[in-house]
């Protein structure tokens, strides 16, 4: 889904205004039909919200104070069309991939997959998105501009997910996204709460950096991140980076993203190049003690630490992508590959196309033809744009989705 990030106001939104404050109300509905192979239930036909974009209702408040001085304030609610809801699991529900639900696959005896399962089970019921059904789940957060810059406090998306965003030549839209392969576990953090960001705009040259602290008291769980990106009418080219600690203070998941597109021919085409490393992965601190009563410290201290090998990440993604805008027409082709460059090897491709036919201004119908080949361990199914794809019936499998929608901006 494409991000409108800041200091953009969606056309045809509408916009109440006095002297030198507005407030604008905006939001997209986005909503269709998917077919979806390769689950383990076989192939899964559904209506689904959010196959181009997050359907999402925000406001936007700005108040010019003169001098080179603003006030803003952005708050975006997420929306499910097929259930009323703002929250969403994927297709394949609370299933893991293979590698860290078989005892087996992660190094453990076959007497303790009874431990694993249960464990399994704990993890599977929080994939999802919204499950603790925020209000402002996209976006809440207030800023002051000045003349040297802005200041922004809240909920806001991350800087390496910014860039990721920014050269992907689908902006996140649909299941050919960058980052719909390698989403379980995710391969960036794309919004942060608690964060403070600075962030600068000169002429085609834009920088940022965030820093946020974990909830109320707690020392761990810190976040930085860091971005900057320069366009122009010759080329486009950026890099972002993000990292934080998990819940114990131990260095988490760090993504490092460096993208580049360039006009070609009579459309643009997109690189991006990232790196993924997570060698402490957040929420597995209190695995053992959970366990201990029913297997004994020994057992559960090994289940604990196959879990967090299991969930390690050590990974680069590469996407290559070209748009072509043409009148009302616009069509996307892309290919992204995430190279796992552990031991598990669990790698997949994705390649596909997607088209957009602009009935107005603010409403498109929109089509998605999207492969993902699994190879190793690899297992991941394709979503869209406002949901998770999940994971295919097993390791090695492969998934075919063909998704047909609609989407209205106001």
């Amino acid at each position: 889904m494409k991000k409108k990030f800041l200091f953009t106001l969606l056309a045809g939104a509408s916009t109440l205004a006095c002297a030198q404050t507005s407030v604008t109300l905006y939001g997209l509905m986005d909503g269709g039909v998917t077919h979806t192979s390769g689950l383990r239930g076989g192939s899964i036909k559904q209506l689904t919200s959010g196959i181009m974009e997050g359907s999402r209702l925000g406001v936007r408040v700005s108040e010019d104070l003169g001098g080179g001085w603003r006030a803003l304030a952005t708050l975006e609610h997420r929306l499910e069309l097929d259930t009323g809801t703002s929250t969403n699991r994927p297709p394949s529900g609370s299933q893991l991939p293979d590698r860290v639900s078989q005892a087996a696959l992660l190094g453990l005896p076959a007497q303790l997959q009874p431990a694993v399962t249960a464990v399994g089970a704990q993890i599977g019921a929080g994939i999802g998105v919204n499950l603790n059904n925020a209000f402002w789940d996209r976006q809440i957060f207030v800023g002051l501009v000045t003349p040297v810059g802005a200041i922004l406090a809240g909920r806001q998306y991350t800087p390496a997910y910014e860039v990721s965003a920014t050269f992907d030549a689908l902006g996140t839209q649909s299941a050919l996204a960058a980052g719909q392969v390698a989403s379980l576990p995710a391969s960036v953090d794309i919004r942060q709460s608690n964060a403070l960001q600075y962030r600068v705009v000169l002429g085609g040259f834009t920088a940022g950096a965030m820093v946020a602290a974990a909830e109320g008291s707690a020392s761990t769980g810190k976040f930085f991140g860091a971005m900057a990106m320069y366009k122009s009418p010759a080329f486009d080219i950026g890099v972002g980076y993000n990292t934080r600690e998990n819940e114990r203070g131990a260095k988490s998941l760090t993504s490092t993203v460096f993208g580049v597109a360039a006009p070609v021919g009579p459309g643009k085409l997109y690189g991006q190049f990232a790196t993924v490393q997570d060698d402490n992965p957040t929420g597995l601190s209190g695995v053992s003690a959970s366990l201990a009563p029913q297997i004994g410290a020994a057992a559960a201290g090994l289940v604990q630490n196959a879990f967090v090998n299991g969930f390690r990440q050590d990974g680069r993604l590469l996407h290559v992508g070209y748009k072509l805008e043409a009148g009302v027409h616009t069509v996307y082709t892309a290919y992204t590959k995430f190279d796992d460059q552990r031991v598990a090897n669990a790698d997949t491709a994705s390649y596909g196309v997607a088209y957009s036919y602009a009935l107005s201004k603010r409403t498109d119908i929109n089509a998605a033809l999207v492969r993902f080949n699994n190879t190793g361990l690899g297992q991941a199914a394709p979503g869209g744009g406002g949901y998770l794809g999940g994971v295919t019936a097993r390791a090695g499998a492969d998934s075919n989705s063909l998704a047909l929608g609609v989407r209205h901006r106001f």
